[in-house]
């Protein structure tokens, strides 16, 4: 960790110790590079969506200008980063939520190794949402890794796919990348490279996917602000046939996707 401030400075122990034992807020994550953020504007539309929902908390264009000197203070000098900004609840009932402001290091370019995930029934609270009610998603990783699997995805009670525990999940059926349509969490990755596709021209779906359907895709990548397309080598024991195409095709598109400058 380089840096954590809260509403622009240091935070106190007392304070620490309520942000670490309130299990309440939300949050968004940023990959920076060179001071420049992909998608800025749909970050800022996620905080303000989760202040209304958690907090009653409107944000305006002057809140605005106020996050990103924020996050701008909390990095300094520091150029390349991996920054979560996280709305954690003020000191009084009446206050506004605080800004919590954590600088780390960079993700690495390359995304790992393929991942084998285990599908399991599972569906966030308010999944439309990024918060910190996480001990429910944490609980099925820790599951899925001692089942000998690397993550989950998450199946509604309905059957249908989700997202991934962290990650958005997208699909190759042959013809064009699949979408879950579902409740879950839009993703800024995805909504960027959903863009990126269409303006490309690459052929792109959104629509509820069965469990039962999992086997007739050939591919499938992990979709994250860490990394745009992470290949899925199996899920549960079935093995995809990954010819590296999806994930090529992601990359490229993401390759297109601009910088903003914070």
């Amino acid at each position: 960790m380089l840096n954590v401030e809260l509403n622009g400075q240091a935070p106190d122990l007392a304070r620490l110790h309520r942000i670490a034992t309130l299990n309440y807020g939300h949050y968004t994550s940023l990959q920076v590079r060179d001071h420049r953020v992909r998608g800025l504007a749909l970050h800022l539309s996620r905080l303000a969506d989760g202040a209304e929902e958690l907090f009653g908390h409107r944000i305006g264009v002057a809140e605005e200008h106020r996050l990103l000197g924020l996050i701008r203070h909390a990095l300094g000098d520091v150029r390349d980063a991996s920054v979560r900004v996280t709305f954690v609840p003020g000191s009084g009932e009446q206050d506004p939520p605080d800004v919590l402001v954590s600088v780390s290091d960079p993700a690495p370019e390359e995304p790992g190794p393929p991942l084998r995930v285990q599908t399991v029934r599972y569906e966030r609270e308010l999944p439309e949402h990024k918060h910190q009610a996480t001990m429910g998603l944490n609980y099925r990783v820790r599951e899925a890794r001692l089942a000998g699997f690397d993550d989950a995805l998450f199946l509604g009670h309905d059957g249908r796919v989700r997202e991934g525990t962290s990650w958005n999940v997208a699909f190759w059926d042959g013809a064009r990348v699949m979408w879950p349509a579902a409740p879950m969490l839009k993703g800024v990755t995805m909504v960027l490279l959903q863009i990126a596709m269409s303006m490309s021209g690459t052929p792109w779906q959104v629509r509820p996917v069965d469990a039962e359907e999992l086997s007739g895709f050939a591919a499938a990548v992990a979709v994250s602000s860490r990394w745009p397309a992470r290949p899925i080598a199996s899920i549960d024991e079935l093995p995809l046939k990954d010819d590296g195409l999806l994930a090529e095709t992601m990359r490229a598109a993401w390759a297109t996707v601009p910088w903003d400058e914070l």
